[in-house]
């Protein structure tokens, strides 16, 4: 421990070796316990606990005294001799638990208000008390334990990035506003009054630009601003790891990024085997009905179209014998032992993910079938059925009749619900890649095509011919990074030809002008030799969440918004005076 503070050592730095040692602590008074004679404190600091003893023979009548006074959450500063604490006392749960601390001069550092809720792990508080007091519930020592790994993983990345050339590069909060997918937050601009700004949801035009300039291995940890919805790991701001290299090509990109996430995440304790797998788009929707899949469990998808060509029932064979529609299913080993009542409350579930309802068939231990269905198949589908499926007694298969995505999508949903409600276990951490989306997709709401992942992304060279006469069939040099389930990051390479990018724009719905006018100066710096060039963007939040084992990004986050955006510690989002909305020229209507 470095000089430069009140203390000589942590609250969780003593061990036996420090018996018989003077020494100084700081920290908050966590417990207390008054055994008349004898006063016990467990004294907190971010990076432990020590017990503390007062003793009126050895403590001296001043310190021992001022001890009867102290409450929770008073910073104290005390200084004492290490000794072991008494046969029998030793306390396993800490790291500290083999030794203690008689004080000899106890300093009050402040009093305390009674805290809105205990300073424990497991609280009781709901989420909006927590939220209103954070400074509080940093306190906490998972929540700091929490934020302890935020900031080692960070380190290990920067560390991993470093050893491999790449220069850290800050790019700027105010930016020109282009909102394409989610909103911009803007900024009214006091000097030119009628003008915006933007905060970036991504430094992805400006490391596209650094590429040109000829940084060509670039990262930073950037903080990212969208104006949308919010559900429970999404937040207003956020941070992402960026990343962009120059002259290099998909695999090239893919391979740095393997060896540095498995440096990171060797800091922090966790094996990742390389070279990660690789799964196409497809293959992981018809397989998991996702494309960010969760291997840990099975429960795949099955096409089980061509069993029921000739059925007498009329929803499946029709579906069989028309081109562009399938029956897909899935098998929940275990389900088919549930109350029939339970079971047809799936079919809300379903119509969450777009289901119209749910066919079912329940295969009961003792054999017998429940279903409203299976009336209709001969014994040789049923047979035929239970083959592909590896039916047993005790399981339910659930069927989706649909085009092939929308199918994949109602039973990818419900391979998560049911793998939830099935407790099913997954163990470890699940790394893999997604490669090859889709380079477009319909927007239905907008009758337009919209970009896959971001509108910069490098199409397959062998599509590009057909760019302009099909181009939902176009593929796209792109790559996500999965991990237990969740897009922890993505990414692709990019496109460094203005031509090509105008011509990828104008598919999007851009006119020339619009064009110019939103992505002028990426288009005119593309026309100064833009080398070949790809990158990705790690989610931070996202990643340090799944090493928590946590259930929200708020966890571990210093100070997160609320699902409606709102900071309840300090009343964000206000009201800003009239003065301040004049001199950037704003009126509130």
């Amino acid at each position: 421990m470095d000089s430069f503070s009140m203390h000589t050592h942590t609250c969780g730095e003593l061990r036996p070796a420090n018996i018989g040692e003077t020494v100084t602590l700081t920290g908050w008074v966590w417990h207390r316990r008054d055994h008349g004679g004898l006063i016990f404190i467990d004294l907190r600091d971010r990076a432990g606990v020590t017990q503390i003893s007062f003793d009126p023979e050895h403590s001296g009548g001043t310190a021992f005294h001022a001890a009867e006074h102290v409450r929770s959450e008073w910073p104290l500063k005390v200084t004492g001799t290490v000794r072991e604490r008494p046969e029998g006392q030793d306390n396993e749960k800490l790291a500290t638990g083999q030794v203690e601390v008689l004080v000899s001069e106890l300093e009050v550092l402040n009093t305390s208000k009674t805290p809105a809720f205990q300073i424990e792990d497991h609280v009781d508080a709901s989420e909006d008390v927590r939220l209103r007091y954070r400074y509080l519930d940093i306190r906490r020592p998972k929540m700091m334990a929490n934020l302890k790994l935020r900031s080692d993983f960070t380190f290990a990345l920067r560390e991993a990035f470093h050893k491999r050339e790449f220069m850290e590069v800050e790019t700027p909060a105010l930016f020109k506003s282009t909102p394409e997918g989610a909103r911009d937050f803007i900024v009214p601009s006091r000097t030119q009054p009628g003008n915006f700004y933007a905060l970036p949801q991504s430094p992805q035009l400006l490391k596209q630009l650094l590429m040109v300039g000829g940084v060509e291995r670039y990262y930073q940890v950037a903080k990212c601003f969208r104006d949308e919805d919010l559900r429970a790991d999404r937040q207003p701001e956020f941070t992402q790891v960026d990343v962009e290299m120059s002259f290099v090509e998909q695999d090239d990109v893919m391979g740095m990024l393997e060896g540095v996430l498995k440096d990171a995440f060797a800091a922090m304790g966790v094996e990742m085997q390389l070279p990660l797998r690789r799964i196409s788009y497809w293959d992981a929707m018809d397989t998991y009905g996702i494309d960010k899949p969760d291997t840990r469990f099975g429960m795949r998808l099955h096409d089980v179209t061509p069993i029921f060509q000739d059925s007498k029932f009329k929803l499946f064979a029709s579906a069989a014998k028309t081109e562009g529609l399938y029956v897909k299913a899935i098998n929940a080993k275990g389900a088919g032992t549930w109350p029939r009542a339970k079971i047809d409350r799936l079919a809300d579930v379903a119509a969450g993910f777009g289901a119209k309802g749910l066919a079912y068939i329940a295969f009961r231990e003792d054999g017998s079938v429940t279903s409203p269905i299976v009336k209709f198949f001969s014994d040789d589908e049923m047979a035929a059925l239970r083959a592909e499926m590896d039916v047993e007694p005790g399981d339910l298969v659930m069927f989706a009749v649909e085009s092939r995505l929308k199918a994949d999508e109602i039973l990818g949903g419900m391979r998560n619900h049911m793998a939830d409600a099935l407790e099913l276990p997954r163990e470890g951490h699940d790394f893999l890649w997604v490669v090859d989306f889709p380079l477009f997709h319909w927007d239905e709401e907008r009758k337009a095509y919209a970009s896959e992942h971001q509108p910069f992304t490098q199409p397959m060279e062998s599509d590009i011919d057909r760019l302009e006469s099909d181009p939902l069939s176009c593929g796209s040099h792109t790559y996500d990074f999965v991990m237990d389930g969740y897009e922890a990051g993505g990414g692709g390479m990019r496109i460094h030809n203005a031509e090509l990018q105008m011509r990828i724009l104008k598919l999007l719905g851009f006119t020339e002008e619009r064009a110019e006018a939103q992505f002028g100066f990426l288009m005119e710096a593309l026309k100064f030799g833009a080398p070949p060039m790809g990158g990705f963007a790690l989610g931070l939040d996202r990643v340090c969440m799944l090493l928590t084992g946590s259930d929200s990004i708020r966890e571990v986050m210093a100070f997160p918004k609320t699902s409606s955006g709102s900071d309840l510690m300090s009343g964000a989002p206000s009201e800003v005076s009239g003065q301040q909305l004049k001199e950037v020229s704003l009126r509130i209507l």
